[in-house]
């Protein structure tokens, strides 16, 4: 399949599905995202003892003086290598590896391995409040998912609809441990229009396409898996956070499939009560998306055609494109990763 734009962008349209960045305006700080966010090398377990609300610690690997397209960005197995314990919470499962399907095209089938190259985002802020008084299940249902992003549209869909679980040849998608949505979690199935200049950008990429069929979706559609993880399961989750304190609760939403480019995400937080006052919480959260890798390699059909050089797939997932726009999705991951972690923090400063 050739559908591979901004497309791309998609993995950050479902990860949080907290708000936009103009919701994180009402935040009790009143500040700009940009005044409220501290950029990282790493999260420190003893940030926990000194953050104070209303600020965001966020790290995403980037380097700011890199020339490297592709800055920010890790190879999923490298990346395993790597950060086991952050691969590990942050996979769609348990032991989770790259895919490996049959594939037929014209009419031969063969067996494919895809690799995959992955974002990650980090952030923890502080809730001026004890993590028992946190309902999160307040924040696992479409209501909450509306409330927070109305330009994303949800409707929940039945855990036997699930394309992994549907689908034969999605089948490589499917837990090896329990269905999807299986265990206290709401299946959603999401729509996001692509915005700014990203549809024109669309309509011209599939200008180069005039003989397929296969052509690139002005939306992004996904299915995810929205839930309170159970106590045993958070409890693993302070090897990841590296603070001592007990986890207090977790809330995750896995995507489990997209129409284009992604092959899963994920929005996981992390509540634990602060190690110097029990009546506050240290809040961690990650965010995770996995691109196919053979996505950011094409470049030729967009090289030759002026006014789509800036549409580079890296170059628009990145944010680092002339068809990025906003302070949402459509700015580039980054961006958008940033303001959702900032969106949720609010959220739960709120609630």
């Amino acid at each position: 399949m050739r559908q591979h734009l901004p497309a791309i962008l998609l993995a950050a349209a479902t990860l949080a599905g907290p708000a936009r960045a103009q919701d994180a305006a009402k935040a009790p700080a009143a500040m700009p995202v940009s005044d409220r966010v501290k950029d990282v090398a790493a999260l420190n377990p003893a940030d926990a003892a000194t953050l104070k609300p209303g600020t965001v610690l966020f790290r995403d690997s980037r380097e700011a003086a890199s020339v490297n397209p592709e800055n920010g960005l890790i190879a999923f197995e490298a990346w395993r290598k790597a950060r086991p314990a952050e691969a590990a919470a942050l996979s769609p499962w348990p032991g989770y590896t790259e895919p490996d399907y049959p594939q037929t095209v014209n009419g031969v089938t063969k067996q494919r391995h895809e690799s995959l190259k992955v974002y990650v985002a980090e952030g923890r802020f502080m809730v001026a409040k004890p993590a028992a008084s946190i309902d999160l299940a307040a924040f696992a249902g479409l209501d909450f998912l509306a409330r927070m992003d109305p330009v994303i549209r949800h409707k929940r869909l039945e855990p036997a609809d699930a394309t992994p679980t549907k689908d034969p040849a999605a089948a490589f998608a499917k837990r090896p441990d329990r269905p999807w949505c299986g265990a206290g979690g709401v299946c959603i199935e999401s729509r996001y229009d692509l915005e700014g200049k990203l549809p024109l950008g669309v309509k011209l990429a599939n200008k180069l396409e005039l003989g397929s069929s296969k052509k690139v979706a002005e939306f992004v559609s996904f299915q995810s898996e929205l839930r309170v993880l159970p106590s045993a399961e958070a409890a693993g989750l302070s090897a990841l956070t590296r603070i001592e304190t007990p986890v207090a609760g977790g809330l995750e939403q896995t995507i489990f499939w997209v129409n284009q480019i992604l092959r899963f995400g994920k929005f996981l937080a992390v509540m634990q009560p602060a190690p110097n006052d029990p009546n506050r919480t240290v809040v961690t959260t990650y965010m995770a998306l996995a691109i196919k890798a053979d996505v950011l390699d094409r470049k030729q059909e967009y090289a030759r055609v002026p006014v789509l050089k800036n549409l580079l797939p890296v170059q628009v997932l990145m944010g680092n494109s002339s068809f990025n726009t906003g302070t949402s999705i459509s700015a580039g991951v980054p961006t958008y990763a940033r303001n959702r972690i900032v969106a949720f923090a609010d959220a739960l400063a709120k609630n």
